[in-house]
C-alpha cells in the first residue's frame, strides 16, 4: 500500500541517485501524471482545510481539477476592516532590488498587515460557524530562505514563522508567503527551488481563510528558455490571475 502526495514536498534526500531512481515509488506509479487513475488507487478528493475561494486554485492547478473543498469549509473566513476581509488569495506587490535570499522590504510589509490585523481585532469564523479573534498563533509566516525566516522572526518575536518546509501539515486561518527575491535572476538556488510548485502547493495551502503572497512583481515578468521554465512559472502566473492585488 502506497500513500502519499507527490505534489507536496519530497523528503530530504543525502545521497546521489541515477535519473529516475531517486524518484518515489508512487511517484512511479503516476508515471508523470499529477493525480492517481481510478484503475490504480484512491485520489482523496476533498479538502478538510481550505476554503473553496483557495481550494479552487490549489485544485486547477495542483490537482487535475479534481480536489473540492468539503461544503462546511466555505463558512471560514477572516472579518477585518480592509483588503485581507473575507476569503481567497491576496497578492501584495512590495518593490525592491538586489535581494536574495533576505527582503527587509517584505518584512516590514507583512509586520504591517499582522499588526493591523492584531490592533483591529480582526476575528475569523470556523467551518463551525464559531467566531473568535484573531491571534498571534493564527498566523503563519513562510519564507523560502532561512535568512528571510530569521528576520521575520525578530521583526515579529513569537510569531509562527518558518520555511515551507517547516510547515508542512500545518494550517492556520492567515498565511503570509513572502517570496524574498527581487528578480528570477537574483534566486540564490535558481527557479527550480523558487519557483517550485510543490513549495507553493504547500506555502498557499496552509490557509483556511486567506493566502497572501508578498513579493516583488519582478518576479512575474520571467523571460523563459525551456519549457520547464514555463511550467515553474505557470502556476505563479496563474496565481496572480485568480489573487485580489493590495
Amino acid at each position: 500500500m502506497l500513500l502519499g502526495d507527490p505534489q507536496q514536498l519530497d523528503q530530504p534526500q543525502k545521497g546521489v541517485h541515477p535519473p529516475g531512481a531517486e524518484v518515489s515509488a508512487l511517484a512511479h506509479l503516476l508515471n508523470g501524471r499529477v493525480t492517481i487513475e481510478p484503475h490504480q488507487g484512491l485520489f482523496l478528493g476533498e479538502s478538510w482545510r481550505l476554503n473553496p475561494d483557495i481550494c479552487a486554485f490549489t485544485s486547477e492547478v495542483f490537482y487535475d481539477g479534481r480536489l473540492k473543498a468539503r461544503e462546511e469549509n466555505a463558512l471560514q473566513r477572516l472579518n477585518a476592516v480592509g483588503p485581507l476581509d473575507g476569503t481567497g488569495l491576496r497578492f501584495v506587490p512590495v518593490n525592491h532590488s538586489g535581494n536574495q535570499s533576505d527582503s527587509p522590504d517584505e518584512v516590514e510589509r507583512i509586520a504591517e498587515m499582522v499588526g493591523t490585523l492584531l490592533s483591529e481585532r480582526a476575528t475569523w469564523t470556523n467551518k463551525k460557524g464559531e467566531t473568535q479573534t484573531i491571534e498571534l498563533k493564527d498566523i503563519l509566516v513562510v519564507a523560502p530562505y532561512n535568512a528571510q525566516v530569521a528576520l521575520l522572526a525578530r521583526r515579529l518575536p513569537g510569531a509562527r514563522v518558518g520555511t515551507v518546509d517547516k510547515f508542512q501539515g500545518q494550517e492556520a486561518p492567515v498565511v503570509f508567503y513572502s517570496m524574498t527575491t527581487s528578480t528570477p535572476e537574483d534566486a540564490p538556488r535558481g527557479m527550480e527551488f523558487l519557483y517550485s510548485s510543490n513549495r507553493l502547493n504547500v506555502a498557499t495551502s496552509r490557509a483556511q481563510c486567506v493566502t497572501v503572497l508578498v513579493a516583488s512583481p519582478k518576479l512575474f515578468d520571467v523571460q523563459c528558455k525551456t519549457p520547464r521554465q514555463m511550467e515553474l512559472a505557470n502556476a505563479f502566473c496563474r496565481y496572480l490571475e485568480m489573487a485580489q492585488v493590495i
